[in-house]
């Protein structure tokens, strides 16, 4: 099979689990956004979810990665698998205990002495997906996509389903019908039923997980030795990641004066990064089926080209979300509530640091094949300090707009530095020009969508999705991939 659509068709399956349930998450937003109209009130949310982002990947510590690696090269995969799972089971497990145990000096320090509770649910959340990890990238690495996919997608329709139930039908019944107990509903909960139904969707999963489970009680500590120093690198470089991701929310949360309200910055720019979810979805799946295909695929001859030729058509899908989403925006921004449409002026930054990170993550791929994963923290830690750099000299004077901007810099600033080091440590021949010619050309087509910005929905609508359409048609006929889309729909 040819390997491009052998990727895409692992791409699409793996969309099962990242892409619906993403969407079904992306539904979530408005349902938050116009229950809590206080955008103060949803940024608890993004304030403490930052942290989960950055204390998950403490708490899988790069196993994902080495996993997959140790896997390939040891005669003995089980062992792989036991040894790893192991240790994420000891350390989440302790993790937990210890969270619960200090939670209200935890709450104390986030300023929430009222909500020891929050700290918790954030921890049994934590500590439960990350023991999941080591199966789910079983069976990743088994190239089980749909099973996969399953589980994923139930994962979310659990957590929509409660979400749903305590925000909406418990409260409906509390007010009409009759007075529920509050061991079953208490208004006073609020927001954290977001977290609760967070908790039911993991250990939901972990329970679906029963056989994936089972494993040898054969821990190897030498194999558990190299596999964190392999690892460890690999931490470094999630956490700067995550540090990228996450750490604005915190920037915004403390630096920002009284007088501005941080925490209502902080909600609106949590509910706008939301609407960047696409691009997100796009490139997380892209990710899922990518990293095992280039391990995979890594020794065949025409690998490298291979490698450039998905990178120019993973671009060039990038572009053509961030033109449909900003062109969109009109009528998308209804999907939160009218409270927070003041951070509206800040997606096309996000959506445009998301075609970075898809970039970057595409790039990254080198230091992993070639074993020199310190290259990868060198880089993210390298971004991490842009990104705190600039949050803590701007924040302040400018609010989330330059939480914005310190995302888009960074990332542009990781992607060259990556391919940069990419180029001398392991060369594939990426079609740099096409790439920058597309990308150019995106921005360039969304000029028109700019000035029509007060015009009406419908007009708006015509037009921007016109100017897509002519887009795409475009890349196929530069591409001559439109013969081959003509050729293929003829059999349908």
């Amino acid at each position: 099979m040819n390997p491009l659509r052998k990727l895409a068709g692992q791409t699409a399956i793996y969309g099962l689990s990242s892409i619906v349930p993403r969407f079904l998450n992306y539904f979530l937003v408005p349902l938050h956004t116009y229950i809590f109209t206080d955008p103060s009130t949803y940024g608890i949310v993004g304030d403490l979810y930052s942290w989960v982002v950055i204390l998950l990947i403490v708490l899988t510590y790069g196993m994902e990665t080495a996993f997959f690696r140790f896997s390939q090269n040891e005669k003995d995969a089980n062992k792989v698998y036991s040894t790893s799972l192991i240790s994420l089971i000891t350390s989440s497990s302790l993790f937990i205990i210890l969270a619960i145990l200090f939670s209200q000096s935890i709450a104390n320090l986030l300023d929430y002495p009222n909500n020891p509770e929050y700290i918790r649910w954030c921890a049994i959340i934590l500590g439960v997906d990350a023991i999941c990890a080591i199966p789910f990238v079983k069976l990743r690495q088994q190239n089980k996509a749909l099973k996969f996919a399953s589980f994923k997608l139930f994962n979310v329709i659990i957590n929509v389903t409660f979400t749903i139930i305590f925000l909406v039908v418990f409260p409906w019944i509390d007010a009409h019908i009759t007075h529920l107990p509050s061991f079953i509903y208490s208004s006073k909960i609020g927001i954290g039923y977001i977290f609760i139904a967070n908790i039911i969707a993991s250990i939901t999963t972990m329970v679906m997980l029963y056989k994936d489970f089972k494993f040898s009680l054969s821990f190897d500590i030498e194999l558990w030795k190299r596999m964190l120093k392999y690892a460890l690198p690999l931490l470094l470089a999630g956490l700067a990641g995550g540090i990228n991701d996450a750490i604005d929310r915190q920037f915004i949360k403390y630096m920002i004066p009284d007088a501005n309200n941080p925490m209502h910055q902080l909600g609106v720019y949590f509910a706008i990064v939301k609407i960047a979810v696409i691009l997100t979805v796009f490139v997380q799946t892209f990710r899922f089926a990518a990293e095992p295909f280039f391990f995979n695929y890594e020794k065949e001859k025409d690998s490298k080209q291979v490698f450039a030729d998905i990178m120019k058509y993973f671009a060039v899908f990038c572009f053509i979300i961030f033109i449909a989403t900003v062109g969109n925006i009109s009528w998308i921004k209804y999907f939160i509530h009218n409270t927070y449409w003041s951070g509206l002026n800040i997606v096309p930054i996000i959506l445009l640091a998301n075609v970075f990170v898809g970039i970057y993550l595409n790039l990254s791929i080198w230091y992993k094949l070639s074993g020199k994963t310190m290259y990868g923290a060198y880089i993210i830690i390298f971004g991490s300090a842009i990104t705190v750099l600039i949050n803590y000299l701007f924040v302040s004077k400018y609010g989330y707009l330059a939480s914005a901007y310190a995302r888009l810099i960074c990332y542009v600033a990781m992607t060259i530095v990556c391919y940069w080091l990419g180029q001398k440590y392991y060369r594939i021949p990426y079609n740099l020009k096409s790439i920058f010619w597309y990308f150019l050309l995106s921005l360039i087509v969304l000029i028109p969508v700019f000035f029509l910005k007060n015009s009406q929905i419908i007009v708006q609508f015509i037009v921007n999705n016109l100017i897509l359409l002519l887009f795409i048609l475009y890349i196929l006929k530069r591409e001559k991939l439109l013969p081959v889309l003509v050729g293929y729909l003829r059999k349908k």
